[in-house]
């Protein structure tokens, strides 16, 4: 099915398409996606692809997506692949090369986006164009969808396009960020494929205190009783673990496929009495991935309190960036956090989404996972649930099965994880070499399924 593509050529465009998408700036906020989406029209309009077929559909001005078909005999439901074109901010002073420079360095693309999600993205854009050169008879309709607002929350993009437009991007399936890449653990190439995420819980946690003048001071401080909690929570390290159907699915799958003594750790965390200590021995560059897939985590982000240095204020307060097992509520969560701090501080749900997770007992799975072991037969395959979330909430609204899947075998020392949203972000480009041919027998076969 591949042997009559180029790879070499498809390789070297993605690296073009994803070096000029970061050469735009869409940092969110504010976003500004338009130009970003601008720049996939116009090469799925070079590629040949009808205008007709092509929609640009602007939330805000300049908050824009882009929606995109080939269209099938219709024996099955469409197929989407989505990937969102905004980014997080950047620190500059901190990075090696531009962050919008999209600068090709020892082996990599460099800047923001390479690897959340503009190069994720072009693999999609790729695989797309690959269906329309290759004439491919399809079953299913495919849908490529550029996104806004990824980042700060989905109400520009799948949000929007979930309420607003749900004729243009309604599927069976949908291909989303994140799993698929190789995880270097204690020696083992491991695949994880996403198929649930955590939902988002932002708190405010206050602790109240007396009011005085700063010149005499007393034990009845709203900064004591706040710091006390913290230090609670600090003390505690995580909250009560909880194994999740995808999560218990992972630790069998790893425990199964190791070799012993690696297995014996695997195994020791699917038991939930046992989990807490055995995660001193999972590798220190996953341990903090796997924590928060066994809990609902929590993350201190910003603090707050008084007005005046010589004022002790009546209130403090620090924001949490609480992420939520599929299944669970915020009420659960501030239920385990006020078993840890007390009744000293109090708690208020700022924002919240529902976790995400779907079944491995699906065509489109199967396939992922074949695909995966041909790319790399060394490799351990397992089901994953990402700590953090993606669109896959809004488009679960929809009806839709969502899984992440953007594949590629990374090279051992790639501080993958360290990267997305970190100092110098960068996709290696031998990622997209072996990445897209994977994809792309993903996206052939399921189209071509009933």
């Amino acid at each position: 099915m591949n042997s009559a593509i180029n790879w070499d050529a498809v390789t070297q465009e993605a690296v073009e398409n994803l070096q000029n998408l970061i050469r735009i700036d869409t940092t969110n906020p504010p976003g500004n996606e338009l130009p970003a989406v601008l720049y996939i029209r116009g090469v799925l309009v070079k590629a040949g692809i009808p205008d007709s077929s092509i929609h640009i559909l602007e939330s805000a001005p300049g908050r824009a997506n882009l929606v995109a078909h080939i269209h099938g005999n219709g024996a099955a439901k469409p197929l989407l692949l989505s990937g969102h074109v905004d980014v997080v901010p950047v620190e500059r002073q901190f990075w090696t090369h531009d962050p919008l420079s999209g600068k090709i360095a020892d082996g990599c693309v460099w800047g923001r986006g390479a690897l959340d999600m503009k190069g994720l993205l072009v693999m999609y854009l790729q695989a797309f164009l690959l269906a329309h050169r290759q004439g491919t008879s399809l079953k299913r309709d495919l849908i490529l969808a550029a996104i806004a607002d990824e980042e700060a929350g989905f109400v520009h993009g799948s949000k929007f396009l979930v309420d607003k437009h749900r004729d243009l991007i309604q599927a069976e399936y949908a291909l989303n960020e994140s799993g698929g890449m190789t995880l270097h653990m204690a020696g083992e190439k491991v695949y994880a494929l996403q198929v649930a995420e955590k939902g988002v819980c932002w708190l405010r946690m206050v602790a109240s205190g007396q009011p005085g003048h700063g010149s005499m001071p007393h034990s009845d401080n709203a900064i004591y009783h706040l710091s006390t909690a913290l230090q609670k929570l600090k003390k505690a390290g995580h909250l009560p673990i909880h194994l999740t159907t995808t999560v218990r699915q992972m630790l069998n799958g790893l425990s199964s496929q190791l070799k012993f003594p690696k297995s014996l750790v695997f195994k020791v965390l699917a038991n939930p009495a046992l989990a807490g200590s055995a995660l001193a021995y999972v590798p220190e560059e996953t341990r903090g991935a796997f924590l928060s897939m066994l809990s609902n985590s929590i993350s201190p982000t910003i603090l707050k309190a008084g007005s005046k240095s010589n004022v002790i204020p009546s209130e403090a307060e620090v924001q949490i960036d609480c992420r939520l097992l599929p299944g669970y509520s915020p009420e659960d969560a501030i239920r385990e956090l006020h078993a840890i701090t007390g009744d000293q501080v109090k708690f208020e749900t700022l924002y919240t989404t529902d976790g995400a997770e779907f079944s491995t007992d699906t065509i489109l799975y199967r396939l992922m996972e074949k695909a995966t072991r041909q790319m790399d037969p060394e490799g351990v395959v397992v089901p994953y649930m990402i700590p953090g979330a993606t669109d896959a909430f809004e488009y679960k609204r929809a009806g839709f099965v969502v899984y992440g899947y953007s594949p590629g075998i990374l090279p051992e020392g790639f501080p993958m994880i360290k990267l997305a949203h970190g100092h110098d972000e960068r996709l290696p480009i031998s990622t997209y070499r072996s990445g897209l041919p994977a994809l792309w027998q993903v996206v052939s076969e399921i189209c071509q399924t009933t």
